[in-house]
């Protein structure tokens, strides 16, 4: 039982730091293929005044490629 717990633990804060490692590659992916990368994504949308978390992003990136595109312009050109 102990160990139940300290697994169940553990792996709730694990599970927080592998779903953003997933939402960022799957936006670096997205980024690379709209001609980007992620960095240069995220540090455009940044000066850009873009508010939108990664988990949005990546939602966007999967489900929606034209408006994920239309925010890699709004990076480009900020």
């Amino acid at each position: 039982v102990m160990k139940a717990l300290y697994y169940a633990r553990r792996d709730r804060r694990a599970k927080k730091r592998e779903f953003r490692q997933l939402w960022i590659a799957r936006i670096n992916a997205a980024a690379r293929i709209n001609g980007t990368t992620y960095s240069r994504f995220i540090a455009g949308l940044a000066k850009a005044g873009v508010e939108v978390n990664r988990k949005m992003l990546a939602d966007l990136a999967v489900n929606d490629a034209a408006a994920f595109a239309k925010l890699v312009e709004v990076a480009k050109n900020a």
